[in-house]
């Protein structure tokens, strides 16, 4: 199916964005600067619900690859 195909790529996007952004915010936290991506990425609207709404889709993105990991 083209629409699975489309939201498999978007997860793993997703996923592969949200596991940069962990080991950037951990180094930053070692050096010094923020470096967590959403924050970089938002701007001003990193505080409100703009950020946990990237961070609801990317935890949903991870249960979405494992889902497809499991179920072939």
């Amino acid at each position: 199916m083209a629409g699975t195909e489309q939201i498999n790529q978007v997860a793993d996007w997703l996923v592969l964005i949200g596991a940069l952004n962990w080991g950037l915010a951990g180094v930053g936290n070692f050096i010094g600067p923020n470096l967590n991506v959403v924050d970089i990425a938002l701007g001003s609207f990193a505080d409100g619900a703009v950020a946990n709404v990237v961070y609801v889709l990317v935890g949903l993105s991870a249960l979405w690859v494992l889902k497809g990991k499991f179920m072939k």
